[in-house]
């Protein structure tokens, strides 16, 4: 069973680690979580900026 990888240069998935690690965030179990890479990023930074503001 392979592993799910998002590239944030090409903006899709890779099975299996294919490009630089330092453009890849994963891995995870399924395509479908690393297609949603990008978006759990962004709502983690957003949620930790709030928690700045505070």
């Amino acid at each position: 069973m392979a592993d799910y990888w998002f590239n944030v240069v090409t903006h899709e998935v890779e099975e299996g680690p294919q490009s630089d690690w330092t453009k890849l965030l994963g891995p995870y179990p399924t395509r479908e979580e690393a297609e949603l890479a990008l978006q759990k990023v962004q709502a983690r930074n957003k949620a930790w900026d709030a928690e700045d503001d505070n």
